[in-house]
């Protein structure tokens, strides 16, 4: 089963920022694809089972920027 989990990070403003986002993300256990959207700041994280939350948001914070809200 796959599920997505959604978020919105803050502070991306160029493809660097997608990069480094996308790569952090993608090193979190479980994750099987990433999907960022600068122009929205969001932040699709797919895996076959539920990552946890706080895997994520270390990972973006790794990347230097910060998930609002939740």
């Amino acid at each position: 089963m796959t599920t997505t989990a959604s978020y919105t990070v803050t502070g991306m403003t160029c493809g660097h920022c997608v990069s480094a986002v996308t790569e952090e993300v993608s090193a979190v256990p479980g994750v099987t694809d990433v999907e960022v959207d600068l122009a929205t700041g969001g932040l699709t994280v797919t895996s076959e089972q539920p990552v946890d939350e706080s895997a994520v948001r270390a990972a973006v914070e790794e990347a230097g920027y910060e998930v609002s809200g939740r």
